[in-house]
């Protein structure tokens, strides 16, 4: 049986720090050369970007690649917006979203191909992604883990599996996941246009986000739409993180993280995670975890009131936005292939 396509699609602004050491191991994956083809977006970067991905052609065309394709954007479209850019240009029959802080394992491709060949239903896979602090990769004993996908509580509060613990073995068994993340998931090109949405002009991805949330809605829709989405040890990577979803630690830990995020990205997320509950969640669902819901808000609009009073912004775009949500999150509920017990094993 012939090896499938793969496309690695790379959407990059200002990568200049990332790029090269991004791009090496791209360049060294283990998985046949002439079954991978590269596909970068440049979202108009200032910095050296382009002129380092223009001088990498020679060590593409030494990789034997499929395919290299560089495409130089005039405006900052945003991450996911470029991927579904990349996406159309794309022709694999797995699609690796490659953000430019993540470094590949040598085996990465190969062993998602493995799992993925496995099982048809599987419409997106997980990496177990560690954390390195750039340009030195760590290589100890036990690593800190970055992430393991998206876990998701009754309060709506959603998470990294695993995020800051020092890998012990405990996470060494492959399993199905809520929802995968957005550094580097892997999807299944079906499970992609099964995603295009009619209220969205057929996009895939939320064309009123731009940044933050895009991953968690696209996977949230890729649950509802019937594939499984697995969490796969042997696939590795590692990410430099900036920010962070996961809250360990309490309120604490909470603000701390806060402080280290810039405002306008604290305005989309709490924006942009709002509406994507209110794109995909099943209304009985919901209104059963209600109570949970409502006591968390409560929270973070007293701190937001307190300690960042701009949040209040934030409900007026909302308000703004909300009926093209909903006109949304009819044609998903229309089109959902689970139902709401079904999807109440994924919330804790």
């Amino acid at each position: 049986m012939p090896n499938p396509k793969i496309s690695i699609n790379l959407v990059i602004y200002n990568g200049e720090k990332y790029i090269r050491q991004c791009l090496d191991a791209v360049f060294a994956q283990s998985y046949p050369h002439e079954f991978i083809e590269l596909n970068i977006l440049d979202n108009n970067s200032a910095d050296g970007t382009k002129n380092i991905i223009n001088d990498s052609r020679s060590q593409v065309l030494d990789s034997r690649f499929s395919k290299f394709n560089f495409v130089q954007s005039k405006l900052n479209l945003g991450m996911w917006p470029g991927q579904e850019k990349l996406f159309e240009q794309s022709h694999g029959k797995y699609i690796i979203a490659l953000s430019v802080d993540v470094v590949l394992d040598k085996d990465f491709i190969k062993n998602t191909v493995e799992i993925m060949e496995h099982d048809e239903k599987i419409g997106a896979l997980q990496a177990k992604i560690y954390k390195y602090d750039f340009p030195y990769i760590q290589n100890t004993k036990y690593e800190i883990l970055d992430t393991l996908g998206f876990k998701i509580f009754r309060s709506r509060r959603i998470i990294n599996i695993g995020h800051g613990e020092i890998d012990c073995g405990q996470y060494d068994q492959k399993q199905e996941i809520f929802a995968v993340e957005g550094a580097v998931p892997i999807f299944r090109r079906q499970a992609l246009e099964d995603c295009r949405l009619e209220s969205q002009g057929q996009r895939i991805v939320e064309p009123n986000f731009f940044w933050y949330g895009d991953d968690l809605d696209l996977a949230w829709r890729i649950r509802l739409f019937g594939w499984k989405q697995v969490y796969a040890p042997r696939v590795i990577a590692w990410h430099d993180r900036k920010t962070t979803k996961a809250l360990a630690g309490g309120w604490r830990e909470f603000i701390k993280i806060r402080k280290t995020v810039p405002m306008f990205k604290r305005r989309l997320d709490w924006r942009n995670t709002t509406l994507t509950v209110v794109k995909n969640d099943f209304t009985v669902n919901l209104l059963q975890d209600m109570p949970y819901f409502l006591w968390r808000q409560l929270q973070l609009w007293i701190y937001f009131i307190l300690f960042e009073p701009a949040m209040i912004l934030e409900i007026f775009k909302v308000a703004k936005l909300l009926p093209r949500m909903l006109k949304r999150r009819r044609e998903i509920m229309r089109k959902a292939k689970i139902l709401p017990r079904e999807f109440r094993q994924w919330i804790i």
